[in-house]
């Protein structure tokens, strides 16, 4: 997307950490289709009637960036991404140039050792992106791959004092939540797409709050984990007793090789079984297994197995399977949550979206767990969005 383009919009930065991996590779290459009409939006919540109104920035008006610790360039990524079935040559091929153009707008990951020194070079990048494109905002969304659950540290409670830390060169943060402080620092919106610790601290929290920007999270809601949102409410509200819920997820790619690391799939596992005690109000028995299968690539295939009472014993069960190209489910959300996350900064909202749990596994405490109750705040949050004006360009 070309910075000389310019028609009189207001552009919007997206700035992917983990750019160039299969969401982040997908959902440019989405965004560049759409904006060449070579593509639908299919799988996009904006794109509905509720959205129409409420002033987001349009795909077009998107301009991309982003850190990454490897160097493959976007055309190949995109490329093998070709190759494995998950993008369609012709598209790839029809906005190879504009890719390779945008690839000017990607920087290696800060990985000095000192959080503190790594967080001044994102907000020096974030910032000199901004400026250098003319962009009225810009959003960071953090696509990389999961880490493992963050250790307790004094400092995530106060500010003042993770800035004192960070100052100091101690591993006081994870790497996503270096990411987090950085964007509120830099004056960005901020989007936790995966299940790491991001923004989830209550020092960030004060950081967002004071600074005036929002944030949203965590971990995308894309497959097996939206059907649980949308079956546990059945039973719940049918009263009927899950007395089980296995899930087994396999999946290759990427994703599925970050996950063969015990400490990353414990986080995820954890973040995709919170929903059952969140709906039913209880935690049936059963767990939820991820397993690598390297020959599956970015497909992903769960088998959910349930077990429930009925009306005077009756033992029932049911079971399903989901099999989905995990980048192309949470490509388009990546677009959604920028244009909502950047229209709400407009809006002068700051803080936790808790609007946005419709489009996360593990949303703010507190938050809806159900599909039906998400969605009806997310209408909501779209009819509040669209009754503040929108600043002219």
């Amino acid at each position: 997307m070309s910075a000389d383009v310019d028609d009189g919009s207001e552009r919007t930065g997206v700035w992917l950490v983990g750019a160039r991996g299969a969401v982040a590779t997908t959902t440019v290459v989405g965004a560049l289709a759409i904006r060449a009409g070579l593509a639908g939006t299919t799988g996009m919540v904006t794109e509905l009637e509720p959205f129409a109104a409420c002033g987001l920035p349009a795909v077009r008006d998107l301009v991309f960036g982003g850190h990454d610790v490897v160097s493959t360039p976007w055309v190949t990524r995109a490329e093998e991404l070709a190759a494995g079935g998950v993008l369609p040559v012709r598209l790839v091929e029809a906005v190879g140039a504009e890719l390779a153009e945008a690839e000017s707008e990607l920087r290696p990951a800060p990985a000095t050792g000192h959080p503190g020194r790594d967080a001044e070079q994102i907000v020096a990048d974030l910032k000199s992106f901004r400026e250098r494109r003319g962009l009225a905002r810009v959003v960071v969304v953090h696509v990389a791959s999961t880490e493992a659950a963050c250790l307790p540290h004094a400092a995530h409670r106060d500010e003042n004092a993770l800035a004192e830390a960070l100052a100091g060169g101690g591993p006081v943060l994870p790497p996503s939540s270096v990411y987090a402080w950085a964007a509120m620092q830099a004056g960005c919106g901020y989007v936790d797409f995966t299940p790491s610790t991001g923004a989830r601290l209550p020092a960030l929290d004060q950081a967002a709050r004071r600074l005036g920007v929002p944030y949203a999270g965590r971990d995308g809601k894309t497959g097996e984990t939206l059907v649980k949102a949308v079956l546990a409410p059945m039973m719940a509200k049918r009263n009927l007793r899950v007395t089980s819920w296995s899930s087994v997820n396999l999946l290759g790619g990427g994703d599925g090789a970050t996950l063969a690391e015990p400490a990353a799939n414990a986080s995820k596992t954890a973040s995709k079984s919170r929903v059952l005690e969140q709906i039913l109000g209880y935690s049936p028995q059963g767990s939820v297994r991820i397993d690598q299968v390297q020959e599956l690539g970015d497909a992903k295939t769960a088998w959910d197995l349930v077990t429930f009472d009925g009306f005077l014993g009756a033992r029932m069960r049911l079971d399903f399977t989901w099999q989905g190209v995990d980048s192309a489910l949470a490509a388009p959300l990546v677009l959604d949550l920028a244009r909502l996350v950047a229209r709400a900064h407009e809006a002068g909202r700051c803080g936790d979206l808790e609007e946005l749990a419709f489009f996360f596994k593990d949303p703010a405490a507190g938050a809806p767990h159900d599909l039906a109750t998400q969605w009806q705040r997310l209408c909501a949050f779209a009819d509040d969005l669209a009754t503040i004006p929108v600043l002219a360009a």
